[in-house]
C-alpha cells in the first residue's frame, strides 16, 4: 500500500521525476503556461501551487525554499514580486488545466496548465439582473375627441350614444346649408355684360359708347 507516498511516479526514477518536475514548474512560472501530457500537467499544478502559497507569505525562509526548487533567480523574483496583487484574493486554484486532444503517434492525451488571470477566482453562479423596461404608453384606439365627447355628455347628463364629439359637428341637410347661405342670385338680361349681341354682332359693352352716349354706326 502506497501510505504517504504523495505524487505519481511516471516510469522514472526519484531524481529523474524532481529534476523534470523543477523544470516544468519553472517554465510555467516563467511563461504562465506551458503544454504537456495530461499526467504530468495534474502534478505539476501541485508544484506550483506551493511555490505561489510561498511567494504570497514572502519572507525570507520562503524565497529561499522556492530558490531551493526553481531553476532562476528571475522567476522567483517575478513571482515573489507579483504573487501578493496577483492571486491575494484567492486560497487556492491559481492554476487551471485543460484538455486539446490527444497526441500524433502515442495518442497521448495532451493538456495546458496555465495561471489564472488577476481578476479571475473560483467560478460561481451569477444572478443576472434583468433590465427593468419602463413601460411605455400604449396608445388608445378611441380618438380623443370622442372621449371628449363623452365627457361632455356625462356632464350634460345625456347618453353618451347621442353625444357629439366637439371638433366634429353634426352634418346640416342641403336645405338647411342653403338657407344659411342666402337666396341665389337671379340671371340677369342686361345686354352690358361684355357678350357680343348675337344679332348685330356688334360689342355693346361699356367700353364700345363713345363719350357723348351714343352708339357708334356700324355696318349690317
Amino acid at each position: 500500500m502506497r501510505h504517504r507516498k504523495a505524487g505519481v511516479k511516471l516510469n522514472r526514477t526519484a531524481s529523474h521525476r524532481s529534476a523534470m518536475f523543477r523544470n516544468m514548474v519553472t517554465s510555467l512560472l516563467k511563461h504562465e503556461r506551458i503544454q504537456t501530457t495530461h499526467a504530468k500537467a495534474k502534478e505539476v499544478r501541485r508544484w506550483a501551487d506551493h511555490i505561489i502559497t510561498l511567494a504570497k507569505r514572502g519572507d525570507l525562509h520562503a524565497r529561499r525554499q522556492a530558490l531551493s526548487i526553481l531553476r532562476e533567480k528571475d522567476v522567483v523574483y517575478k513571482i515573489f514580486d507579483t504573487a501578493g496583487e496577483r492571486f491575494g484574493a484567492l486560497n487556492g486554484g491559481y492554476t487551471r488545466v485543460i484538455r486539446i486532444g490527444r497526441r500524433p503517434g502515442d495518442a497521448a492525451p495532451i493538456s495546458i496548465v496555465e495561471l489564472v488571470g488577476p481578476h479571475e477566482g473560483k467560478k460561481g453562479r451569477r444572478v443576472k439582473k434583468k433590465k427593468k423596461r419602463a413601460a411605455e404608453p400604449q396608445a388608445s384606439a378611441v380618438p380623443a375627441t370622442a372621449v371628449a365627447g363623452e365627457e361632455l355628455a356625462a356632464e350634460a347628463g345625456v347618453p353618451a350614444e347621442h353625444a357629439e364629439t366637439p371638433d366634429e359637428p353634426a352634418q346640416k341637410s342641403p336645405s338647411a346649408a342653403a338657407a344659411e347661405d342666402g337666396p341665389a342670385a337671379a340671371p340677369t338680361d342686361d345686354p352690358s355684360d361684355g357678350t357680343p349681341d348675337p344679332v348685330s354682332g356688334a360689342d355693346e359693352s361699356p367700353a364700345a359708347v363713345d363719350a357723348t352716349g351714343e352708339k357708334p354706326h356700324t355696318e349690317k
